[in-house]
């Protein structure tokens, strides 16, 4: 059974994706004030890679939505890239555990699975 998504800012971030940032962020001193910033920047033999991160710092031009009280900032420059994507977080036993992007604006990835383009 998959996790429902809910829409945000042309980003969808599931509610297991949620879940892991807030157990992720509680144990920080500013938790209230943390939010997962998703962003695009040049990297890889495809050109582009994913940069996801914890952030206290919110600009005017991010775009900011929120699911199940977890926020999810998007930078302007960024956003084009990612609109339509979906963020979420699988724990797959002995496979491991992690955040996944799937992006519909994704034309091809190298080898390594780093990058994109």
């Amino acid at each position: 059974m998959t996790a429902p998504e809910v829409p945000m800012q042309g980003v969808t971030l599931t509610i297991d994706a949620a879940a892991k940032v807030k157990e992720i962020i509680a144990a920080e001193e500013n938790a209230d004030e943390m939010a997962l910033r998703l962003g695009v920047k040049r990297s890889g033999c495809s050109g582009y890679a994913y940069d996801m991160f914890f952030d206290s710092r919110i600009d005017e031009s991010d775009f900011v939505s929120e699911t199940d009280g977890v926020k999810l900032v998007v930078d302007a420059e960024s956003l084009s890239m990612v609109t339509g994507a979906t963020v979420d977080f699988k724990d797959d036993g002995l496979s491991g555990a992690g955040f996944s992007i799937e992006n519909p604006n994704v034309s091809g990835t190298c080898g390594c699975g780093k990058s994109f383009s």
